[in-house]
């Protein structure tokens, strides 16, 4: 059992299939026996993971900042949701709690929150799974500005592919089960050199 952190969409102008994946993923996860770490909405993907992890029997934790708490969005339901004073401690509480990252399609937000805990994960500040599940090639772009970067001299090529990419569930969930495994075994992605960080971003 692990907690998985998924981000994703809150968005309700998006596609139903997105919101499905969503649910799907929600599913897999209660049905491989892992908990929820989710932003502490009820809305669109974001409450639709939760309440498949729920109806699945397994343990949800919503992590919400109190200034959406006035918009009417917060999962409610949530076996635990803790209120914090803003994003930034959002983000670091939701860190802390899971032992493994899933990101979905979503928004500005979305990837701010999978590039910080991708950076961090490259810098060795964790040892957690970075994985993306993109069926639909959402995020097709950013993997490929990622790609540019590398080829440029920007980005370690080690750094690039500290993050999995994924097109189904279920190879999303083997991928964060691995990559949990190999944390837990110590035999995940090593820190990198100083001389490495300072030839090139990560």
């Amino acid at each position: 059992m692990a907690r998985v952190c998924v981000f994703c969409a809150s968005s309700e102008r998006i596609h139903p299939r997105h919101v499905e994946l969503a649910g799907d993923v929600g599913v897999e996860l209660a049905r491989r026996g892992h908990d929820l770490v989710s932003g502490g909405g009820r809305v669109s993907m974001m409450g639709a993971v939760a309440r498949a992890v729920r109806d699945g029997g397994r343990h949800t934790l919503g992590v919400i900042p109190e200034a959406l708490l006035g918009l009417e969005v917060a999962d409610v339901e949530a076996d635990e949701l803790l209120v914090t004073a803003d994003m930034r401690e959002r983000k670091g509480r939701m860190d802390d709690a899971a032992d493994a990252f899933l990101t979905l399609p979503g928004g500005i937000g979305t990837l701010e929150e999978l590039l910080e805990v991708w950076v961090a994960g490259t810098l060795g500040m964790h040892d957690k799974p970075v994985v993306v599940l993109d069926p639909g090639g959402v995020l097709r772009g950013l993997r490929e500005v990622v790609d540019t970067l590398v080829a440029q001299g920007f980005v370690r090529p080690a750094a690039a592919a500290r993050a999995v990419w994924t097109t189904t569930v279920e190879e999303a969930l083997d991928a964060v089960e691995a990559g949990i495994a190999a944390a837990r075994s110590g035999r995940a992605h090593s820190r990198p050199r100083p001389e490495e960080v300072l030839e090139a971003e990560p």
